[in-house]
């Protein structure tokens, strides 16, 4: 696709950072050099210094011939702005950045009136998915599917849980538990196990499962897990992550008490959020986080805008208290020394699923493996719990999957098979994966009607003008 990307921010970043890997055509705006140059001097984009708004600027972009304009700019209005100039000036689809909690309340008629494809709020994603982990202090991590009528939950089995040397075979009839599946167990940080009848659980082992949330609920009862939601909650920094996350706590009947170190936020938090606390001050000073009794608190969310703070904050909560603790980090250059530290809940929600009467239609983004396979080992996890899922849905009913599955299963599937061998999309890994979806009764229905035929394939990159020739 030919996609312009206006702001070159985090969230500008991470875009691009996700979308070159799978070969796009990308064009980047922003006003600040320095950020272009950034950008352009680590990955295969094309960049313009100057403002998205302008007409003359999206031009020499492309804007005529673009698929796709994603507005992210620092400024909601802006955002609104440039998509409407885009809609203008060619035929693409234009995604916008609203994070004004009055806009979004307005993002249904904004998006209607405007014409734009989608409205992104990555703060209130984020604080949703924060929201959900505070509903479970016991889990590591909650995905949700179905409309969030099914949930997929990760916790860690302690050593004194009831769990440790139970054979899976055993499970349901130990725990009298017949919906809850288990889909995977992470062991060690390394190995990625997914369980048979013989399996045995140990102490420290990760386990995924899948469950209704009532259902989770009473297992987590019968394992001797807290089941019951956090009580009260302390978020450290009052931005917009903060503001979502409060509100939503508080309409959960949760306890909430925010501390931010700017005055006019803290009024304006106060005005917006009349029923938590709001405390003016420094959320890295011992003795005001002692005044609010962090001891006792049940839950602690790390939301300042710097890393170093959330990271030490939780850090520290974690030493003095037994609070479910939310860390939030923005650079994701250290992801592997972040998750020693237990810090936190990353969640992925790239599944969409839609019930039929007759059938389950499910669209799904697999995860890209990325350059050097650097996210090959959380691919591998994700594909074992996805697969799960889907069988679940088949115990009912048939299911229909497709989507942006990033693997090409055979050499044939491929037009430079050899020189393409061990990368993302053509590891053993990945293609053993697509082999065990197969060999659980799925169809590769294209393959199903043309077996051998060569020389079609479902994705060319723009580079190279490689789609042109094909």
């Amino acid at each position: 696709m030919n996609i312009i990307i206006v702001g070159c921010g985090k969230v500008g970043c991470t875009l691009v950072e996700a979308l070159s890997s799978e070969n796009h055509n990308i064009v980047v705006i922003d006003s600040r050099p320095e950020k272009v140059s950034a950008l352009t001097d680590t990955v295969d984009v094309m960049g313009i210094v100057g403002n998205g708004v302008s007409h003359t600027t999206l031009k020499q972009a492309g804007i005529e011939t673009a698929d796709l304009l994603i507005a992210v700019t620092g400024s909601d209005e802006e955002n609104l702005l440039c998509c409407v100039i885009a809609k203008k000036s060619g035929h693409c689809q234009t995604i916008a950045r609203i994070r004004n909690p009055i806009y979004n309340e307005e993002k249904d008629f904004l998006q209607k009136e405007f014409g734009l494809s989608m409205i992104i709020n990555p703060e209130l994603t984020a604080a949703n998915e924060i929201s959900k982990v505070f509903q479970f202090p016991s889990a590591i991590r909650v995905d949700t599917f179905a409309k969030g009528r099914v949930e997929l939950l990760h916790f860690k089995i302690g050593n004194n849980s009831p769990l440790c040397g139970l054979k899976l075979s055993k499970f349901h009839a130990t725990l009298h538990c017949n919906d809850i599946l288990v889909c995977t167990i992470a062991r060690n940080s390394e190995e990625v196990i997914i369980p048979n009848g013989d399996f045995e659980f140990a102490a420290n082992d990760i386990v995924s499962i899948v469950a209704k949330r009532r259902d989770a609920i009473d297992f987590f009862r019968k394992i001797g897990l807290e089941k019951n939601r956090v009580s009260n909650t302390i978020i450290a920094g009052g931005g917009k992550i903060s503001y979502y996350l409060a509100k939503s706590l508080l309409m959960s009947g949760i306890k909430t008490t925010i501390i931010e170190i700017n005055q006019q936020r803290c009024e304006f938090l106060s005005e917006q959020l009349p029923k938590a606390t709001i405390l003016c001050g420094d959320a890295t000073d011992k003795e005001l986080l002692s005044e609010e009794c962090i001891e006792k608190a049940a839950g602690f969310a790390a939301l300042t805008d710097l890393d170093e703070e959330n990271i030490l904050l939780s850090l520290y909560a974690n030493g003095i208290s037994s609070a479910k603790t939310v860390t939030k980090v923005n650079r994701i250059n250290f992801t592997s020394v972040i998750n020693k530290l237990d810090l936190g809940s990353i969640i992925y929600p790239r599944v969409i699923t839609a019930e039929y009467p007759e059938f389950y239609f499910v669209t799904v983004y697999v995860p890209n493996a990325q350059r050097e396979l650097t996210r090959l080992e959380y691919r591998m996890q994700w594909e074992a719990d996805f697969l799960a899922y889907l069988k679940k849905l088949e115990e009912k009913k048939p299911v229909i999957y497709a989507g942006d599955l990033n693997v090409a299963h055979q050499e044939i599937d491929l037009k430079n098979a050899k020189t393409n061998r061990g990368n993302a999309g053509f590891t053993d890994e990945e293609r053993a994966c697509f082999s065990k979806v197969l060999e659980n009764g799925f169809i590769d229905t294209f393959r199903y009607f043309y077996p051998d035929l060569t020389g079609v394939y479902s994705w060319w990159s723009y580079m190279f003008q490689a789609r042109a020739k094909n």
